[in-house]
């Protein structure tokens, strides 16, 4: 029974990629409804009053990645999308009280490194034009179709085609960008850098979200993907968005209902319908069923496939290849609310200064790397690397006043702890550890911390449907990009179910707050609808005609 409830599309998840996709069809005309498990939309990109008068971005945390194409396309910043550009990046402090801005301007950043090692300095300008270079040859890949390597059909030619010939014109370029897709990070820093506090600082970049160190096969790709991004024109260029992450998703999500789509929370989807072949629809775990000739799922491609759908309704090689699909992730996140700014040994200030909308803590590569040894053995960095950022610097309206917010991005952390759990003692344990290694670079943290929140990789999966705690919706590795994301059959965003279509992070060009994803998958479903609905009216056509 429907309920009445028909559409053209349903889009399963409020996350940001589900409601651009969402919204993407909205605007092409077809009648879609958004079913969001949560109260509010969002997925990871969401705002929550943690504590009172207090709105944290609890998970996702700055902006960059999110398509300038989506922005200027779905008209986010008539619908409340503002960013505030960060500039310098980061401030990168050191245990022996030196430290340096990472500025937007390359050379005003080299000014900086010079400052810690002339040598240095100077190289930062190759190693931002390198950089700079690879990112904008990737760039243009992110928003296409990736074809399945066995070519099964003309789509899977014609995009073949496409990357032979880009790879043909830009030959030169492509071999740097194997060479850096299989290395480490640390070697690729090496290449430029010799002072061991100019390559920790750097680091974070190629490790974030990665069951990997900097000295991991593949961490490179990790720090060329963050480059990816642009912010008032400012390629690679990061933000904080007013109101918080959830300013994304809300503005998002008020493009979509003005182009007529429905977006309902407290929505959790419990089965993928399927009748010969092909979709029908979704069931509610309430019971409620929504008719629906398309189905378009951002939630993770496993959750999509393996439990709403079914592994019954796939090849047994995709069902294969999506339990082998890794999730591991390393990443936890500890928010504070806070009385006061932290006051910095290597640049002290309690007012707003440059070095306080965020604070990078990995001061070596070997710091860096043993933090990710712990994490190898089942337990959080004794040293961990953290990105804090405090929005409040920024966008006052979200703390009381004279308080602020820190949110911190923390690396490393195990799904579980090898002894204990986190439930006996570790989460606070990791707090601590949090708070102790920023009091080692502002004495006065420690007791300007008001509240704090803990969420480990475990946590993140429970809240947020991410498998594993996995920011990204599966590992951003060589074998798990592109065509090969989260399967070469599934890389299209097609599924063999006729119907049912993926947009979310687990699929090309990967995780972020980027909406690519989301604007690819609408491309191919909206593309499929038209070519239905000429079919249909042909056959309608021909049925007239045949009567007469």
């Amino acid at each position: 029974m429907s309920n009445g409830l028909r559409y053209d599309a349903a889009v399963i998840g409020g996350g940001h990629n589900g409601l651009v996709c969402a919204a993407y069809l909205a605007r092409a005309g077809m009648k879609t409804v958004v079913l969001e498990r949560r109260h509010l939309v969002g997925g990871a990109a969401v705002t929550e009053e943690v504590w009172p008068g207090f709105k944290v971005s609890t998970a996702s945390y700055v902006v960059s990645l999110l398509s300038e194409r989506v922005v200027r396309d779905l008209e986010l910043p008539k619908h409340g999308y503002h960013v505030y550009p960060l500039d310098p990046a980061y401030f990168a402090p050191f245990p022996d009280g030196s430290g340096f801005l990472l500025w937007d301007d390359p050379a005003r950043a080299a000014e900086e490194i010079g400052r810690l090692n002339a040598e240095d300095g100077r190289a930062y300008l190759e190693y931002n034009r390198q950089l700079g270079e690879l990112a904008d040859l990737v760039r243009p890949l992110l928003y296409r179709r990736p074809p399945d390597p066995a070519v099964r059909s003309l789509n899977d030619m014609v995009e073949a085609l496409f990357l032979g010939r880009y790879a043909f014109v830009n030959r030169r370029s492509i071999s740097r960008l194997v060479d850096l897709m299989t290395m480490s990070c640390a070697d690729f820093l090496d290449r430029f850098f010799v002072d061991e506090r100019v390559k920790g600082a750097l680091a974070p970049g190629g490790v974030i979200g990665m069951w990997g160190g900097p000295m991991s096969p593949g961490s490179a790709y990790v720090l060329l993907h963050h480059r990816m991004g642009e912010i008032d024109g400012v390629t690679g260029g990061w933000g904080f968005v007013r109101g918080g992450m959830g300013g994304v998703s809300e503005a998002i999500a008020a493009s979509a209902r003005a182009a007529g789509a429905e977006v309902r929370t407290n929505a959790e989807v419990a089965s993928i319908g399927v009748k010969d072949g092909r979709t029908t629809g979704v069931t509610l775990r309430d019971g409620t069923i929504f008719e629906a000739g398309v189905v378009v799922s951002g939630a993770h491609p496993e959750t999509t496939l393996l439990s709403l759908l079914g592994a019954e309704h796939l090849p047994d090689e995709i069902v294969k290849e999506l339990r082998g699909f890794r999730n591991r992730s390393p990443s936890a996140k500890v928010n504070f609310a806070l009385s006061e700014l932290p006051d910095l040994v290597a640049m002290p200030g309690e007012e707003v200064g440059p070095q306080h909308p965020e604070i990078m803590i990995s001061p070596t590569l070997e710091y860096l790397e043993r933090a990710w040894d712990d994490a190898k053995y089942g337990r959080f960095s004794e040293g961990p690397m953290i990105d804090a950022v405090i929005p409040t610097t920024k966008d006052p309206t979200i703390a009381p006043e004279g308080k602020h917010i820190m949110t911190c991005f923390v690396q490393y952390a195990p799904y579980e702890p090898r002894d204990g759990s986190w439930d006996d003692g570790a989460r606070e344990a990791l707090g601590d550890r949090v708070v102790e290694t920023l009091g080692e670079y502002a004495p006065n943290f420690g007791e300007s911390v008001i509240e704090r929140q803990v969420l480990t990789p475990y946590d993140l999966e429970q809240r947020l449907g991410l498998i594993g705690g996995n920011i990204f919706q599966g590992e951003m590795s060589l074998d798990q990009l592109f065509s090969f994301r989260p399967t070469p059959e599934l890389a299209g965003y097609k599924t063999p179910v006729s119907g049912l279509y993926l947009c979310g992070s687990g699929t090309h060009p990967g995780g972020g707050v980027m909406g690519i994803p989301g604007l690819n998958a609408s491309k191919v479903v909206i593309a499929d609808h038209k070519n239905a609905e000429r079919k249909r009216r042909l056959r309608e056509h021909i049925s007239s005609y045949s009567r007469r």
